[in-house]
């Protein structure tokens, strides 16, 4: 790691305007907004509350987007939607906001970039808007899987030790809700994507986290190496503990690689033994030799993997214990004593369709893990159960699976394919699980769930787990990976009641 002044540098707007507070001049500032997202129009909103003079940008015609672009109308703002983004920002634009989804080879952007306008994005605009004095601290978590489960784990944490915190950004209120909420967080548990990461540059974290790197979105990245090199910038400025995880070396490089605050320290999380200044596990317990003043000859106990376990029949699976301890470093480097780290991690509920059991039937247990929607995912669902009878498919969107079902081969009882890129994943079975049942069902009605959860159920034994983990995403046949997890549970429902 690379140390770096306590103070990010930030490069002041055209004007002079040194815009790093709530406090600052933000009246008249003639700002660009693109989208009218949930982040956008938070983003419209809270410039147009400062004072300054917003254009909305959009080229979504959805019932929502129609709402909130009438409330920023009544706002003062102007909004264009419904219309292609033009190929520049009106001359006189002083500053564009961006929405996450919005790639960077998007011709408006770069239409802005060659003007030398800066381009932020919400993050960027949420972490400049803070109060001059007192904010609350950011402990932000990236990753290409675990992010939200991670997240809603620390803010359960926080809160069991009587802070008032929320989980923010990617996930729970959009960060600049939070930021500007009228009752102030004591701190703030940040998801981020590497979408809102691509457009940061100045957030200086208390504490931050990579849980994991594995390629996802390339098509909007362009590349591997710059997808990891986005998920990397979470470290950027972190003034206290740079969180990552010991079984993946590409998150201990990315700290490495980062410029930080002087005196941040590196901190693993394992799913061994902790060495030093790492917390892991001894035996059955989550242990910190991280943040104790004896580091060197002992340990903190956390909890207990039995504290984990949302199926109280299995032991926890390895990715939630991973995304436990990393919550708990994070809370640890802001003083949250071990016996809340205990109690929040007891209270807390998975996320819906992330590894949620949803039935039994004749002995079968029927498991929701639609949230595992790139293959990485899926091979930390399939990695918890011995024997399984595998739901996959969907939009791979370019991933290889081949590793996926190399890896599994042997806990496979047989497949049931659907979606768009079903034949990829067939392809890779034929090659790596010849001995492994597998049904392609060609229907792309969605009504094919019921289909596929039956004969998922004629392949699988008694004490066998069905498990939905699609490793693709949804939109080819679903309106995301929720609405597909709440077809699955429905039909494991329906073959429960025998219909």
């Amino acid at each position: 790691m690379t140390s770096v002044p306590s103070d990010p540098s930030y490069e002041p707007l055209g004007g002079g305007r040194d815009l790093t507070h709530r406090d600052a001049d933000w009246s008249g500032l003639q700002v660009a907004v693109v989208g009218l997202g949930v982040s956008g129009f938070a983003a419209a909103d809270a410039l147009l509350e400062r004072g300054a003079h917003v254009r909305v940008l959009s080229e979504g015609t959805s019932p929502a987007m129609a709402e909130r672009a009438q409330v920023l109308q009544m706002l003062g703002a102007e909004v264009v939607h419904g219309a292609a983004l033009p190929p520049a920002p009106e001359p006189g634009t002083q500053l564009v906001v961006t929405s996450p989804g919005v790639p960077p080879t998007n011709t408006f952007l770069q239409g802005a970039a060659a003007a030398g306008i800066p381009v932020w994005g919400e993050v960027e605009l949420a972490w400049r808007m803070r109060p001059r004095e007192g904010a609350a601290p950011w402990l932000t978590v990236t990753g290409t899987n675990g992010k939200t489960t991670c997240v809603t784990m620390l803010e359960s944490i926080l809160r069991a030790a009587g802070l008032r915190a929320t989980a923010a950004g990617n996930v729970g209120l959009p960060i600049l809700e939070a930021v500007l909420h009228p009752e102030p967080y004591d701190v703030l548990a940040v998801e981020l994507s590497t979408f809102q990461l691509h457009w940061s540059r100045s957030i200086s974290a208390h504490a931050s986290c990579c849980l994991n790197v594995a390629p996802d979105h390339l098509d909007w990245h362009g590349s591997y190496e710059e997808y990891r090199r986005m998920k990397g910038r979470v470290y950027e400025h972190t003034q206290v503990a740079c969180v990552y995880n010991v079984q993946d070396p590409q998150t201990e490089q990315l700290v490495l690689d980062a410029d930080v605050v002087e005196g941040a320290r590196a901190i693993g999380f394992t799913l061994g033994v902790p060495a030093r200044s790492m917390v892991g596990v001894v035996e059955d317990v989550l242990a910190d030799r991280a943040f104790v003043a004896e580091r060197a000859t002992s340990a903190a106990e956390l909890c207990q993997l039995s504290d984990l376990a949302p199926d109280p029949s299995a032991d926890p699976p390895p990715h939630l214990v991973a995304d436990a301890l990393a919550a708990a470093a994070l809370a640890r480097s802001v003083d949250v004593p071990p016996a809340a780290v205990r109690d929040g991690l007891r209270a807390f509920t998975p996320q819906p369709h992330r590894t949620q059991p949803v039935g039994e039937v004749d002995g079968v247990r029927f498991v929701d893990d639609s949230k595992a929607t790139n293959p990485p995912a899926a091979a930390a669902s399939l990695a918890a159960y011995p024997h399984v009878v595998w739901i996959a498919g969907g939009q791979l969107k370019g991933a290889a699976v081949d590793d996926l079902v190399r890896a599994n081969a042997d806990r496979l009882r047989g497949v049931v394919l659907l979606g768009v890129d079903r034949a990829v994943i067939a392809d890779a079975l034929s090659r790596h699980a010849p001995q492994v049942p597998v049904e392609v069902l060609d229907s792309t009605d969605t009504g094919v769930m019921s289909e596929a959860v039956q004969a998922a159920r004629a392949m699988a034994h008694p004490g066998d787990v069905v498990l939905l983990a699609p490793a693709a995403a949804s939109k080819d046949m679903w309106s995301g990976y929720d609405v597909r997890g709440d077809d699955f549970a429905a039909a494991v429902r329906a073959l429960g009641e025998g219909r």
